[in-house]
């Protein structure tokens, strides 16, 4: 389980995240929504020990990973889908998925769950990342993000310009992997109605801080969409 409480966070001066206070646990989707500029993505920076916290602290299956950097995070299990996708364009898929293996002894192979998950990339081995469709990229990055075999996985807006039948394979994806029981999922998104199918729980943030949390089952009840509007 992933413990984050009461952190705060600061840019020259401005208040960024303001006591931030939840947990993600193992089987279960936590979902983070906001509009644009909120801290979603500071607060995930932070949590991967990109950005250094002011207060509060950071713990996972009872590690303290406040000060960590970011290589013991990963070590520790957390896995990192980011935004805009960010695989190696110039790297094969091969070469990609083997990226995800760093933290795992030399001639260890790649899961073939990926492939279950993911057929498209197993077809596409020898070709190069940058030649893949935006869609194709994005399975190819939470590919990697699963290869060394997290127990916490993080997607940063999964569903970022990417065609809707994709879409439906990431959500498949998202769902086999929360029933499997054997990871925490966080995953930060947008995109309301793929959000709501699939979180066990939900936080809304605002101003860097969060002003709503609740289950999933209730996120229309509790007019969570209504919060997003611009």
């Amino acid at each position: 389980m992933l413990k984050v409480d009461k952190l705060n966070q600061y840019y020259s001066g401005s208040h960024i995240l303001r006591d931030v206070s939840f947990e993600a646990p193992i089987g279960k989707v936590t979902t983070v929504l906001g509009r644009n500029g909120v801290g979603k993505t500071t607060l995930l920076k932070v949590l991967l020990g990109l950005v250094p916290s002011r207060t509060g602290s950071i713990s996972f299956e009872g590690r303290d990973l406040t000060r960590a950097p970011s290589h013991e995070r990963v070590k520790a299990g957390i896995g990192y889908v980011p935004q805009g996708r960010e695989i190696f364009p110039r790297l094969t898929v091969l070469e990609n998925l083997q990226m995800g293996l760093a933290t795992r002894p030399g001639g260890t192979p790649i899961p073939e769950r990926i492939f279950e998950m993911f057929p498209v990339l197993k077809q596409m081995l020898k070709r190069r990342g940058g030649d893949l469709s935006g869609g194709q990229q994005q399975q190819l990055a939470i590919g990697r993000a699963l290869a060394f075999g997290p127990r916490l996985l993080i997607l940063d807006e999964p569903t970022e310009g990417i065609q809707p039948s994709i879409i439906k394979d990431i959500e498949r994806a998202i769902r086999t992997l929360a029933a499997e029981g054997n990871m925490a999922i966080l995953l930060v998104e947008q995109y309301y109605d793929f959000a709501e199918s699939l979180a066990d729980q939900y936080l809304v943030m605002e101003r860097g801080e969060i002003i709503k949390r609740g289950a999933g089952a209730d996120m229309a009840a509790d007019g969570v969409k209504e919060l997003l509007a611009v």
